[in-house]
Order: structure tokens, then sequence, then C-alpha cells
């Protein structure tokens, strides 16, 4: 018999050798000093002194965390008004916040799937792939982006009830669904449409309402949205957005919402305090996603793979994972952090660097952004 600490060793060995270890780096408030384009903060609001303010004051009112789960004590007036106000700029029903994006994916597919079919984009958040999983439903991975192949299942199907899911904007590549031909054969077929809105709420339309909103489908009762405040939001926590009797059937029998603490008073706040930025400083969603398409002119020119970005999330396909760690690191000598995404998160063969607009990105970041990116397609690697 192997003792179990040497097994765990052999495949952190493993991982070294092909480039796919992974550390933590604990990072100073300032990045360091290094320019991020790795973060999630497309608007720049994380530090906002409006959010920071805002948290303060929530902190003070209602204490340091909630106390509890959100069926005992953990929904506070804050988590109402913060619920009505969600639904209200998104256009949707309801609203039913969460202690993070994960766990309301978790709530929203592993219950509104519970005992019928899941049909899943091939390129979905690993939070919907475990959330598939965890809803015992059968699980049909379609390819991406691939609405013939939606339908096909969809026509095909035993059960009773089926669900379609779909990153709204796919969080690597940056692409957009085909929201409105999904939404069309989803109400055809007798589905639900759930959207996870990660990477569209504040960035994409021109009010930052999301892609949903965008294709005028806000207030359909066959649309289901996930969302996270964690990103253009600047906060912490995640929602589920939806007709009544989506929302009331989370609460009565979603086991991330139902066994979870509360979100902390001082992201509610800071959530609120976002909301009201965004809805007061309208271009700010716009000038995130020109800031993409410079990152992603830049990528081109300098000769590298990319996409053209739906939001603010631009990919550099390098291909193998040793170079993408590589370029990482020759961008971090330079003063900028990139994300650096190998597999499990891409297939193999497609280790990209993830950069990620912001909206208050200067001119000086972006020229030295190009300087890096040319670095980038100079570098040569032994894989």
């Amino acid at each position: 018999m192997t003792r179990p600490l040497d097994r765990l060793r052999a495949a952190a060995a493993e991982r070294e050798a092909t480039g796919l270890r992974r550390a933590l780096r604990p990072r100073t408030p300032d990045h360091d000093g290094m320019l991020d384009l790795a973060s999630n903060d497309y608007l720049g609001l994380s530090r906002d002194e409006r959010l920071v303010e805002a948290a303060v004051r929530a902190t003070r009112e209602w204490g340091t965390g909630s106390t509890g789960s959100r069926l005992v004590t953990g929904t506070t007036r804050l988590h109402a008004e913060l619920e009505n106000r969600l639904a209200a700029f998104a256009g949707a029903e309801r609203a039913l916040v969460f202690s993070s994006g994960y766990l309301a994916n978790l709530g929203a597919v592993a219950t509104l799937a519970r005992g019928g079919l899941v049909v899943s984009d091939s390129g979905n958040h690993a939070s919907i792939v475990d959330a598939c999983r965890l809803s015992r439903a059968r699980v049909a991975v379609t390819p991406h982006r691939d609405v013939e192949a939606v339908a096909k299942v969809l026509a095909e199907r035993r059960e009773e009830h089926a669900i379609v899911v779909t990153d709204a904007v796919f969080s690597v590549d940056g692409d957009l669904a085909p929201l409105l031909r999904l939404h069309e054969t989803a109400v055809r077929h007798g589905a639900l449409l759930v959207v996870d809105e990660a990477h569209a709420l504040g960035v994409i339309g021109e009010s930052g309402r999301g892609a949903v909103h965008e294709a005028g489908l806000a207030g359909d009762c066959h649309v289901v949205r996930t969302i996270t405040l964690s990103k253009s939001l600047g906060s912490q926590g995640g929602a589920v957005l939806g007709a009544a009797e989506v929302t009331e059937t989370l609460i009565d029998t979603g086991r991330s919402f139902i066994f979870d603490t509360g979100l902390a008073p001082g992201s509610v706040g800071a959530a609120l305090a976002a909301l009201d930025v965004i809805e007061s400083t309208p271009g700010l969603p716009g000038q995130a996603r020109a800031r993409a398409r410079d990152l992603a002119a830049m990528a081109r020119e300098a000769g590298l793979e990319t996409t053209d970005p739906a939001a603010a999330v631009v990919p550099v396909v390098l291909g193998p994972p040793q170079r993408a760690l590589a370029a990482a690191n020759l961008c971090a000598e330079r003063g900028i952090r990139v994300g650096c995404f190998r597999p499990p998160s891409v297939p193999p063969g497609r280790s990209c660097l993830r950069l990620t607009a912001r909206a208050n990105l200067r001119c000086d970041d972006l020229a030295a952004v190009r300087g890096a990116l040319t670095a980038v397609a100079e570098l040569k690697v032994d894989t």
C-alpha cells in the first residue's frame, strides 16, 4: 500500500514537470506597484471611496458578519434592499442574494435541474460544471455555442423538465453566448434558460445591465440569471435573478442558500454603492469595453492569437502551459500582472494569458502593455 502523502507528492511533482503547479502569491494593497490586468475589477470600483465608505457604514451599523444563514438571522433590511435594487437594475422580477457567485450557480442549476436534464455549454465556468454534477440530473455537454446541438438534445430528451445553462460572456475566451437563439430553442422545447452573467453585468450594454437585458430578454419568465457582486460591482457575493417562482423555490429547497451563512453587511453596502455609481456614471461600461478592444488590437499587432472581446476579457493564446507561465513571468518582470490559464482551466494546447480590461486604464498603462506583448511574441520556451 502506498502512503497517502507519497501519492500526493508524486502528483505534485508531475504537475511541476508539466507546468501545471500553482501557488498563492499574496499581494499588497497596490498590487505590489504593478499594473493590474489580472483581476475582475472591470469598472475599477473595488477601491472607489464611495464603495469603501458604504462598506464601513454598513459594518458599523450591522457588524462584521451576518451572524447566521439567510433563513435564521442572516437576512437584514440591507439584504432586502440590495435584492430589490438588483432586480430593478437588471429588469428582473426578483433577486435572491447568496454569499458568492459560485454558490448562486450551485443553487440555481442544481435546484432547477434536479430530476431532469441539464444541457450545458462545453465552455461553461467550473461552478456550472460542479452544479451539474450536484444536480443528479442527466447532463448533456454540447459543443461551444452550438445551438443546433442544444436543440437536438432537447428534442430527444425523455425527462419531463430541462434547463439550458450557459455563460453570457465566457470567462476565458471572452466571447458572447448566442442568447436569442438559445432562448428561442429553450422556449420551443419547454426548457428554462439559465445564464451566468458574471462577466457581463456592469460591462455589456450602454448602461451595464448585462447581456440578457441587452438582448431584450430581461423580463422573460423563461430566463434565470446568476450574477456575481465581485467583478464589476467591486464587492463580494452573488445573486439569482428571475421569476418569483424561481427565487421562492431556491429559498425553500436550494441547499447552497439554506445552509450557508448570509453575505456580510459590508459587502452588501459596497454592492449598493456600486449600483449607485454605475447608474450615475453611464459611460463606465463603454470605457471598459473600449479598453478591452485596445488590448486585443495590441495583441494582434504583436502577432499573437486573440479574439474580438465582447466584454472585458481578452485571451492571448500561447499553446503549451510552460510558454504561458513563462509569458506571465515576463509580464511580471515588466511590472504587469496578468492571468495565466492552464489545464484544467482550458483545454490542452490552449494555455493562455488572460488580460482583463478596466474602465480606468490610462494611456501610459496601454503603452506598457504594448511593450510586454511584443516581448511575449518573441519569447522562446522549451516545452
